[in-house]
Order: C-alpha cells, then structure tokens, then sequence
C-alpha cells in the first residue's frame, strides 16, 4: 500500500485513502449529553493508528468510544492511545416465557396498574418522562444510561406512548418500560420507576408484563443493556432469568 491521505470530509467524517481508493473512515457522534464518541472502521493497523492520530488531533478532549469486551485486538489500539475503560455495561438475553421467567405468579403492588403500550394518556406520559430524566441528572449521572433516556435539548421530549408501557399508582404515573421490536426478538430498551415509588415491586411488575406481552405475540426473547454499577438493575434482570450474553466497554480519553 502507498502513502495513506487522511482527509476529514465533513465535520464528523474522516476518511483515509491510498491508491485512490478508500481503506478506512472515521466517524464522530456528539451524544445529546454533550460527550463526543468516535469510531473508526479500517482493514489495517497501520491505517487506524494513522487515522486515529489525525481524528485526535483535530477533536478536544475527552473523547469517547465503545468497544465489544471480548474485541481485544481493537481495545489494545485504543489503549496505546491513551484511552482508558470508564464504564462497562453487560448484555443479557431474557426469556420471554414464564416458565423461564419465574414471573407467572406475580402479583401487581397495592393500588398499581399496568397500562399496556399504546394505553397512556401522552401528556402525564412526558410528565413522567421529565422527572426521571430530572432524577437520573441528579442522580447516577446521564453515562449510565441508554440512549433512549439521554438528555434532548430544550423542549424536545419526544414520547411515542405505542413502545411504553405505564405503571400507574394512586392515579399517577410513577413506572414505564420502553420495548423494541426487530423480527421475533425485541429490546428493553429501557425500565424506569419514580425514586419515590421504587423498592415496592413495580419494576418486576413492569418487567413481567413487557415480556409476557412479547410471548403472547410469539417473540421468544428479548434483550438488554445494564451498565455493570448498577446492582438494582443486575438483580432485576437475573431474577428473571436473564442470561449474560456478552458486553462492551466505554473507553475514555481524557
């Protein structure tokens, strides 16, 4: 291979060339809490130090990247250039049968009931919507969550109530559980109770009925992110027979 051209395209792109051809690009993606992640997708070593080196050099820091836990080649690269592991989160596969789950038997909290996707009024939906986002703010911070609970500029807070489920308590709502779909798998995409109504079974309770709604429409399994600090969440998913699947590593340059 000839000399590599590394040319940033766009504002988040950049792309090495060598014999006229493309042989690797770089992508940057600014997460909505203001964290910069990159990533690089190249056929050679050789290619990615040189791609990351310009990537670096052009992008303040911290930067961010992701990388499987079992990809220990690529984590390597990113550790000779000074990135270190900041956070790890697992990968469960859930079943969605009782007989697995454990869950047939569960009974609802006193005065709780489960509104089933597509059921909840929009406006007390993004009410709930904006006191976890307020409560993870203060709280655990916005690096241990999915994407899906993210902080959205101001005043965009949207809420499709088709892909949540809703617990409802005294006539408030203080629990959602958001599942996607792809072909006869789905995700949990992400489970949430009010600080205030935690510690009473809700979460189970929203848990049994999002995969109990999966079995009944024939998807057999579902999967989930837990970040690996998170011990509630752990105890959640394995005690519905949640099965460790793999994971991935957020590295960090500071």
């Amino acid at each position: 291979m000839n000399t590599v051209t590394i040319t940033r395209v766009a504002p988040a792109r950049w792309e090495a060339v060598a014999d006229d051809r493309i042989v690797g690009h770089g992508d940057l993606s600014h997460r909505p809490d203001g964290r910069l992640f990159i990533s690089i997708d190249v056929w050679q070593g050789a290619v990615f130090d040189e791609l990351a080196a310009a990537m670096l050099a052009d992008l303040p820091e911290p930067l961010h990247t992701v990388v499987g836990e079992a990809d220990h080649d690529l984590r390597a690269s990113w550790e000779a250039l000074g990135f270190t592991v900041g956070r790890r989160e697992r990968e469960y596969d859930l079943p969605t049968d009782v007989r697995e789950t454990g869950l047939g038997g569960l009974r609802l909290p006193p005065d709780v009931t489960i509104l089933p996707a597509g059921a909840a009024d929009e406006s007390l939906l993004r009410a709930l919507d904006r006191v976890i986002r307020e409560e993870v703010e203060a709280t655990v911070g916005w690096r241990t969550m999915p994407a899906e609970v993210l902080p959205l500029p101001a005043g965009s807070m949207p809420v499709d109530p088709a892909k949540y489920a809703t617990a409802v308590r005294g006539g408030e709502y203080v629990g959602l559980v958001r599942v996607g779909r792809v072909r006869r798998r789905a995700r949990i995409g992400l489970l949430a109770v009010r600080a205030d109504h935690r510690r009473h079974g809700i979460g189970r309770a929203l848990l049994a009925h999002a995969l109990g709604a999966l079995h009944r429409d024939g998807v057999d399994s579902a999967w989930a992110e837990v970040d690996e600090s998170n011990a509630a969440a752990i105890a959640l998913a394995e005690g519905a027979g949640a099965r460790r699947s793999g994971g991935c590593l957020e590295l960090v340059r500071r």
